[in-house]
């Protein structure tokens, strides 16, 4: 469990990594930050007044689209037998050992759990959009429509 945990989180947060290194470097950047610099604010007063509230919703979203691939590739490592334990209760397994019925005709003991790994990975992508989409109406309040 431990092997699969590390490997999934070294293969998958370097990308977010980079994005929310990205913004930092372009908010330190910016003249409300650099004006708080001048007048004496410390790092850390800089840190959770400007970095955070600008941070903090790009990590969630960043969060919750990775986690669906992550839960993908768990499943694909268990399944070639890499990963957890045939003991231990995973999709992986429940599809991989269900790979032996399916020349008997027993084609639902891959289908329902290869069908709950599909609903699971979408609703998770929806989530991650609807809190993307969410956000991003919070932090519009400054844009100018026009009619």
């Amino acid at each position: 469990m431990k092997g699969v945990v590390i490997g999934l989180v070294l293969t998958h947060w370097p990308s977010l990594t980079r994005i929310l290194r990205a913004e930092m470097l372009q908010l330190q950047q910016t003249t409300y930050v650099q004006m708080s610099k001048k007048l004496g604010k410390g790092f850390w007063w800089r840190a959770w007044h400007h970095f955070v509230p600008h941070i903090l919703p790009q990590m969630l979203v960043g969060i919750t689209v990775i986690f669906p691939h992550a839960i993908l590739h768990e499943a694909s490592i268990t399944f070639l037998g890499f990963g957890l334990s045939a003991e231990q209760p995973a999709i992986g397994i429940i599809l991989s050992e269900s790979m032996q019925y399916l020349s008997s005709g027993m084609w639902w003991l891959a289908f329902f759990p290869g069908f709950v790994l599909l609903i699971v990975i979408v609703l998770f992508q929806l989530t991650a959009k609807g809190l993307r989409n969410s956000l991003e109406k919070d932090y519009s309040y400054g844009q100018i429509t026009r009619n």
